[in-house]
């Protein structure tokens, strides 16, 4: 008989995208036995992932998370000893996105989705959860939803913590980007001493000397290395000739649309939206990943030297995606996937941490079928 048996714990992973927070957590010693996505094209990009992450089967669910019944899909789930000891998710954020516009978002249907992932996390009894969404989540015209959500969780024997805005740059995502996360620690796993969240691991350049031997931020320079010729991810959009020129005026690692003298008439009256067909400086950490990345009109996402958008396989870097991860649905809908996703280096970084943290023990931890099978022959 082998003297200790390895454990997998169990997670579930809710409105899960292309699997961002999935894959961090199979790479963080999690076995994802149900993943729940509406968007057809970002559950079958997960659907053909998640294997390559883990050994064990991960239920993936296309369907409307309003027409599930959580309680009978946990006992489905979890059938005997198993037990789930992370819910994750980040439901949609569109309605806490919204900005500049007084009261926008306000009454946004798509806020309340927070409660229903609530709904899940008291179905299924998870020794914790941790929830990843927007800062404008945390805004006072949507503080109704979010002391909704905290009651929901006191009332079903959770500790909630305090929301944490976390830079993906401070954890080596070589991208600015923050998001909030929100843990809860079921009361019977609660104990003295928590540490939560984990503590960067890099810092700001200007700052490193003054950092104790924090790393510095990432660049994102790695990301515009070649990609093979057979990925099918290694694609950008096609601009017309006027764009192309613009582009071609721009200076290469960061120049703006300003610099290219190209004058819209939307930018005659305003200096605004400098970004705006913009090249990524490769030099310093990217600009948000958002879900409309590959398209210069957008934001600042032309190629640091190259006359056109960065391509699906770039944002794909960007966000800390592997290679061997492919965005399925084309273009648009790759992008939408890409930008909405929880990057891996981050989603790694606090997930190791909280499984060593939480430090999950005894009662109904998930074993891998072949430890089992390995144990039952010794």
């Amino acid at each position: 008989m082998v003297d200790q048996v390895e454990k997998i714990y169990s997670c579930i992973d809710l409105f899960a995208g292309a699997g961002g927070f999935s894959l961090a957590a199979a790479q963080s010693g999690f076995s994802v036995r149900l993943a729940i996505e509406n968007d057809k094209h970002a559950s079958r990009t997960l659907s053909d992932n998640i294997g390559k992450f883990q050994s064990e089967p991960c239920r993936v669910l296309n369907e409307d998370i309003l027409c599930l019944d959580p309680q009978a899909l946990a006992s489905e789930i979890f059938q005997g000893p198993d037990e789930c000891d992370l819910v994750l998710g980040g439901p949609p954020c569109q309605g806490f996105s919204t900005h500049r516009i007084k009261d926008a978002g306000v009454g946004d249907e798509r806020n309340k989705l927070i409660n229903t992932y609530f709904e899940f996390v008291a179905a299924f009894k998870p020794k914790a959860f941790l929830m990843e969404n927007v800062p404008g989540m945390l805004w006072d015209r949507h503080k109704e939803y979010l002391e909704e959500f905290y009651e929901a969780g006191k009332e079903a024997g959770y500790e909630v913590r305090a929301p944490e805005v976390l830079d993906a740059r401070d954890f080596g995502v070589p991208q600015r980007r923050k998001r909030v996360f929100i843990l809860g620690i079921r009361k019977d796993q609660i104990r003295d001493g928590l540490n939560w969240p984990p503590a960067p691991t890099h810092v700001n350049p200007k700052y490193t000397e003054d950092a104790n031997e924090l790393l510095p931020w990432n660049d994102c320079s790695s990301a515009f290395s070649p990609a093979g010729s057979s990925d099918p991810n290694n694609v950008h959009m096609n601009h017309s000739a006027e764009l192309v020129r613009a582009f071609a005026s721009t200076p290469h690692n960061g120049g703006s649309r300003k610099d290219s003298n190209r004058l819209l008439p939307c930018h005659e009256n305003h200096d605004g939206h400098k970004d705006v067909y913009g090249r990524i400086d490769p030099a310093s950490p990217a600009p948000t990943m958002t879900t409309a990345c590959i398209n210069p009109s957008k934001g600042r996402f032309v190629h640091p030297t190259e006359n056109h958008g960065i391509t699906l396989r770039q944002a794909a870097r960007i966000q800390t995606f592997p290679d061997n991860v492919v965005f399925q649905g084309g273009l648009i809908a790759a992008g939408k996937q890409i930008g909405n996703a929880v990057p891996i280096t981050l989603g790694v970084a606090l997930l190791k941490h909280l499984r060593n943290e939480l430090e999950f023990m005894g009662i109904g931890e998930f074993e891998s079928k072949e430890i089992r099978k390995r144990v039952a022959a010794e």
